[in-house]
């Protein structure tokens, strides 16, 4: 991963390959923001024309790239846009601009940056660290298809260079990173390499190396157990399915999570039209969000209690498959008459939810790529959370905007659980078309403890960017999640 360093020497004199300053929109055309006037001295008064001259305006995340002709010691300057002017810049917007900059110096070796003497350390080093980032693990070489390998090292120019409380937003910065990079470097892994057995031994050593313990239950134990929606859901595949638990103690609330963790999602025998399996290796986007916040959560040291149980399944057409109409018993007993076989996800969720509310947490936080209803009404960059309670459902909202995720809280209207009522079994897997995302939610609200909160993320649109990059994000797995689960447990290990 990119290296991010302090300086608190003037930007000008850097020895870097690149230097990043500010621009942001003004009534008359772009301003440099604050904190850049010794590198706008060391051009005279040549640099903002020189900007307008290359089509700066400003504009958020713009990129403008400009020669310094020894201007100052950087042989290249890179003015990124904030958007309108302000007194204070909101952090996403400080976040993706830095990322914005980062990412279209790929290939550099060295650069600096000067947005955090705006004030904002933290998203100008989240935004760095998130923007460096390639997948290039089945490329013949980093450069293969015009891609080149993140920037080596970003340098953030700071008043003081030794604070030791921008040294801890500096690692907690790139702790959180390295967490998003490890959950998309597992949603971009093709399913031909990343099936159940795979992924749970991902999940295992990303845990060992953070100090959790994990444990991975096989076809065998999930048998043993009862686990009926996971066995169910895998049955068709010629992968076999895993139970992965993690187990992290830092002393605190106790707090539960669970991922789903489907590696491709063909949609089993009620099968998905090809096109809408195209991005089917990103359906274990939740199971990749829960393995990397645990990473997280345990190298910062955070003081709560942490139970991760991730349900992971190759959901095929086969022989052997379930069908529709089948009747599945899952953890605990209820039996769900399956009427679509493309809304496994939460059958798999079901069993984990069910196990976790076992150790009575406090809470139980969920994250899945889990209904198309979620991209119909929200779109492909803001999630949906919903539940059980609705202090939670705020305090995850909060701190998803404030870790730089877009959530909306969405209810979980009563009258649409009759929509799930089976004529066979207690219950049936999916209801209505019309409030497919809550009556999923709803699904998922039968399997959870009494007396325990719980927030359901459902990430089906952010957690795969099909579209061009922009500010911090890539084209392909994003990460979805992983900030807003460690900002949560954050918020209540400070409690």
């Amino acid at each position: 991963m990119t290296t991010l360093s302090l300086s608190s020497s003037a930007p000008t004199s850097l020895r870097v390959d690149a230097l990043v300053v500010g621009v942001a929109q003004g009534p008359a055309g772009p301003v440099l923001v604050d904190g850049t006037a010794d590198v706008s001295a060391a051009f005279g008064k040549g640099l903002l024309p020189a900007l307008v001259g290359l089509g700066a305006t400003g504009r958020a995340e713009e990129v403008t790239r400009l020669a310094t002709l020894g201007a100052v010691r950087a042989p290249v300057l890179v003015a990124v846009g904030l958007g309108p002017v302000a007194d204070a810049y909101d952090d996403e917007a400080v976040r993706r601009a830095t990322g914005a900059a980062v990412r279209a110096l790929a290939g550099t070796a060295k650069a600096a940056v000067t947005l955090p003497r705006l004030g904002a350390l933290r998203p100008v080093a989240e935004g760095a660290a998130l923007g460096a980032y390639a997948f290039t693990s089945f490329r013949s070489s980093v450069t293969a298809g015009d891609v080149k390998a993140p920037v080596g090292e970003v340098v953030l120019v700071v008043d003081s260079a030794r604070d030791r409380a921008a040294k801890a937003e500096l690692r907690r910065a790139e702790v959180v990173a390295r967490a998003v990079h490890l959950a998309r470097d597992l949603v971009n892994t093709p399913p031909s390499h990343l099936h159940p057995v795979e992924l749970a031994a991902a999940a295992q050593s990303a845990a060992k190396a953070a100090g959790v313990a994990v444990e991975v239950l096989d076809e065998k134990a999930l048998a043993k157990g009862r686990f009926g929606g996971i066995l169910g859901v895998g049955q068709g595949s010629a992968n076999p399915p895993r139970l992965v638990h993690l187990s992290y103690r830092g002393g605190g609330p106790k707090v539960a999570l669970v991922g789903k963790g489907i590696t491709f999602d063909s949609g089993g025998l009620s099968l998905k039209p090809p096109t809408a399996m195209e991005e089917m290796k990103s359906d274990m986007g939740g199971a990749a969000a829960v393995v990397a916040a645990v990473a997280a959560v345990a190298e910062l040291g955070l003081a709560v209690d942490v139970e991760a149980w991730v349900p992971m399944a190759e959901n095929m057409p086969s022989g052997t498959a379930i069908r529709p109409s089948d009747v599945l018993t899952m953890y605990g007993g209820t039996r769900i008459e399956v009427n679509n076989t493309d809304a496994e996800g939460r059958l798999v969720l079901a069993d984990a939810i069910a196990r976790a509310s076992e150790d009575s947490p406090e809470v139980i936080l969920d994250a899945a790529t889990l209904t198309g209803a979620q991209l119909v009404a929200l779109g492909a960059r803001t999630a949906a959370v919903m539940g059980n309670d609705d202090a939670l459902r705020t305090a995850v909202v909060d701190a998803a905007g404030r870790a730089g995720e877009a959530v909306w809280p969405m209810p979980l209207p009563p009258e649409l659980r009759k929509g799930l009522d089976s004529e066979v079994a207690d219950m049936q897997n999916t209801g209505p078309r019309e409030g497919g995302m809550l009556t999923a939610g709803l699904f998922l609200q039968h399997f959870v403890g009494e007396g325990v909160r719980w927030a359901h993320l459902d990430i089906a649109g952010p957690a795969f960017n099909s579209g061009e990059p922009y500010g911090y994000t890539p084209t392909g797995g994003t990460g979805a999640a992983v900030r807003t689960f460690v900002q949560v447990l954050e918020d209540l290990a400070a409690r």
